[in-house]
């Protein structure tokens, strides 16, 4: 079952602003407006709040099944927002396991990667300062070799595409120093932030009609007139045309729209007690054998349970095959590493799809080579009525819920001040 309740709260018909979404970016928006006295009604298309970020009990452990860093702490709104209100946050360890061929690697192995690592932040750092975009792989140095290969793999993982197709200009601002968790997951957190909203669930938005003074949103559960509306709606999901807007948004916003893509990050969910990695929340790298695991985070909140990485290249290859595919992979490639007598008291609790979601489509979004500017050119409001949100429109935390909330709350700001100015 879900880890947080579905609020059940009434809605104003005539809200002033009305919220397609309670994800991070609408719970955010939601909060925002209402401390400034305004009417707010929020439509989810889910039976449940939180969007890319929900909370699932295995075994009665509390473990995310979609955001679960807290990427960029000092920058991060979610996290000054968790200090304020005293939740259970802890820094994520710096020092990660490293292993070769299953055994823990020599200190000249782990630091022969670390160089490589610097070697590739530097150069591609370098050359996103040129006026011209290109796609990230292009800036790697050349003559890396394996420990090229190794770092190219991670750093797709956590762009959410291979880096061939991702916007140098984009790549730098991803910022992931200052790390921390949540205990009791970023999904319980998110859906604490969300309690007692007013949300309608189960009430996909399928048109929005701005032709007049104002806007008439229709939904699953009826029709809503408002002075603005905000639109969270995961970028896969809009460019599939999911909302139709009378009269069509302009051109150059749907073509904005169709900038984006899908950005793949999966998890299989794993429960493995014999695990040989010690200590909470740490990464894990296992080399030296034919495969590696595109990601690994072991130990989750001290717990058996640990998150098998997929990354946009192998999570394709899954997706016209049997559910258990994922589960075999990821077995398969941690026996090359400890043998399948290490495997015997490992279970495959989960593995996600949000590929596949219908409301999401997509892990986050991803800007294609050459098309950065597509990320400012959506902030700016749609005939002063229409109000676009979420990870996607964040410059230094595309990807993530902080991210989602912060855009949530600049749309809120702009909102409140054009309501101002025009009541």
């Amino acid at each position: 079952m879900p880890f947080d309740p579905s609020p059940a709260v009434d809605l104003p018909q005539e809200p002033d602003v009305v919220i397609v979404g309670a994800g991070s970016a609408g719970i955010g928006a939601a909060r925002r407006l209402l401390s400034q006295g305004l009417t707010v009604a929020v439509l989810e298309a889910r039976v449940r709040i939180g969007g890319r970020t929900t909370t699932q009990l295995f075994k009665g452990h509390p473990v995310d099944l979609g955001a679960h860093w807290l990427h960029a702490g000092p920058i991060n709104p979610l996290v000054k927002l968790g200090f304020e209100r005293r939740e259970p946050l802890r820094r994520a360890p710096v020092e990660g396991h490293f292993y070769v061929r299953g055994k823990p690697g020599r200190p000249f192995e782990r630091a022969a990667l670390d160089r490589a690592f610097d070697m590739a932040d530097r150069a591609m750092t370098l050359a996103a300062r040129a006026p011209e975009d290109r796609p990230a792989a292009r800036a790697l140095p050349a003559g890396m070799g394996p420990l090229g290969r190794r770092v190219s793999d991670i750093h797709g993982l956590v762009s959410g595409r291979p880096l061939g197709e991702v916007s140098l200009h984009d790549f730098p601002s991803m910022e992931y120093a200052d790390n921390l968790f949540i205990a009791g997951g970023l999904g319980g957190y998110v859906a604490r932030l969300g309690k007692d909203l007013p949300v309608r669930l189960a009430s996909a938005v399928h048109a929005i009609d701005w032709s007049g003074g104002d806007v008439r949103v229709e939904s699953a559960s009826g029709t809503l007139r408002a002075k603005a509306v905000i639109v969270t709606t995961p970028m896969a999901v809009l460019q599939g045309d999911a909302i139709r807007f009378a009269p069509a948004l302009p051109n150059e916003v749907r073509e904005a729209i169709q900038g984006f893509t899908q950005g793949v990050y999966e998890h299989v969910i794993l429960h493995w007690p014999d695990a040989p990695f010690k200590g909470p929340d740490r990464l894990a790298t296992l080399t030296g054998t034919r495969r590696s695991p595109p990601g690994l985070l072991t130990r989750i909140d001290g717990t058996p349970f640990h998150f098998f990485e997929l990354d946009q290249t192998h999570a394709a290859h899954f997706d016209r095959r049997d559910p258990h595919a994922p589960a075999r992979f990821a077995r398969d490639i941690l026996a090359e590493h400890f043998g399948y007598r290490a495997l015997r008291n490992l279970s495959v609790m989960h593995a996600t799809a949000w590929r596949n979601d219908p409301w999401s489509r997509a892990s986050w979004a991803v800007i294609q080579p050459g098309l950065a500017p597509i990320r400012d050119l959506l902030k700016a409001p749609v005939g002063e009525r229409i109000w676009f949100a979420g990870e996607a429109l964040s410059r230094a935390q595309w990807g993530t819920a902080g991210g989602a909330w912060e855009e949530g709350e600049r749309a809120a700001n702009e909102v409140v001040q054009k309501l101002k100015v025009s009541g």
